[in-house]
């Protein structure tokens, strides 16, 4: 069977891509930027049901040269899921362009020059919704952020500017139809391990009372098992090369979200108010962390999903369902 580089195995993406492929009989070297994870990385996949006797763990850095070529080795696929991410704002944004932009590079070089077939990017919706007019609110694979005026939150300027960099690259070489690009939302569902991720940090936030009144926010949740599922689908698809696959349960709010884990936990204070957008736009002049949502207050944004959709060949999985999974996992894990 064949070998496929996973970067970023130890992150929530990552480890679901690597669970998949290993479920369907591939050999997976994964990367991680300190190999004190690796045991980590092998007993979370174990505990998921995976055969890990086909698992190997390499050490690779986003930010320098070191490792990549040797990881190339025998790989025929590529899955980049490795990329900085964070709720809060950094104060200079290079913290999350620098590895975003200098990762991709890396990563897409090294396959190349070790002529890998196919390769898979995550990139996000972030490199599509973004930096257009306030009423602009539906979007195709064919819109990108828009980064002149420099109001787009630096996450976002990551994700635009690196998947902007891979189809460069990938230009430059001739190979445009063998980078596949996968653009999810806000990414939910079931943890692999203790650690929460990203998104997941929203519903802990409504399930740990930490969140006393819902901003009109919306959150456009997609489930996991989707967005792996749709990694491993566009890795040898023919339709897929040369595409950018968005994914998102559209018309999704976090008001959604709280009414369907008020649902099934009753006993948690999960907030019932919302809080007008002129608030939050007044409190993000002073709380930084609040800043990046302001651009998604009032109607949720509504991406053309159809390409992602043709891939998986299903509806993708409800919007309910991911955050009550994602609520589950943190529960069951002791995180909330």
């Amino acid at each position: 069977m064949d070998r496929v580089l996973v970067t970023g195995i130890s992150g929530f993406l990552g480890g679901h891509v690597a669970l998949q492929l290993l479920n369907s009989g591939y050999f997976v070297r994964g990367s991680v930027r300190n190999l004190s994870k690796a045991t980590k990385v092998r007993d979370t996949l174990a505990r998921a049901g995976s055969d890990v006797s086909r698992l190997e763990v390499v050490e690779l850095d986003l930010l320098s040269d070191a490792g990549w070529d040797a990881a190339m080795k025998g790989v025929r696929y590529l899955q980049h899921t490795a990329s900085p991410f964070s709720l809060e704002t950094p104060k200079d944004p290079q913290d999350l362009i620098r590895p975003a932009v200098g990762g991709t590079e890396r990563a897409l070089n090294s396959a190349l020059a070790a002529d890998v077939e196919r390769i898979v990017l995550t990139s996000s919706t972030a490199a599509i919704t973004y930096g257009h007019p306030q009423n602009r609110r539906r979007f195709s694979s064919d819109d990108w952020t828009q980064l002149e005026g420099g109001q787009v939150p630096a996450y976002q300027q990551s994700k635009a500017l690196a998947e902007r960099r891979a189809w460069a690259i990938m230009d430059a070489a001739g190979r445009h139809g063998d980078l596949a690009v996968i653009n999810p939302s806000g990414i939910f569902g079931p943890l692999l391990d203790e650690d929460p991720g990203t998104s997941a940090q929203l519903v802990s936030m409504l399930l740990g009372g930490r969140m006393p009144v819902l901003p009109r926010l919306g959150i456009n949740p997609i489930d996991v098992r989707d967005v792996a599922e749709a990694h491993l689908r566009a890795m040898t698809a023919s339709e897929a090369g040369g595409r950018r696959h968005p994914m998102a349960v559209n018309g999704y709010y976090l008001a959604d979200a709280a009414r369907i884990l008020r649902q099934h936990y009753s006993s948690r204070r999960v907030p019932t108010a919302l809080i007008p957008d002129w608030l939050v736009r007044l409190a993000a002049i002073a709380v930084p962390m609040m800043r990046p949502i302001v651009d998604e207050l009032g109607e949720a944004k509504m991406v053309d999903t159809s390409a992602a959709l043709s891939l998986l060949n299903r509806p993708f999985v409800t919007a309910d369902d991911a955050i009550l999974a994602t609520a589950e996992s943190l529960i069951a894990n002791g995180i909330v």
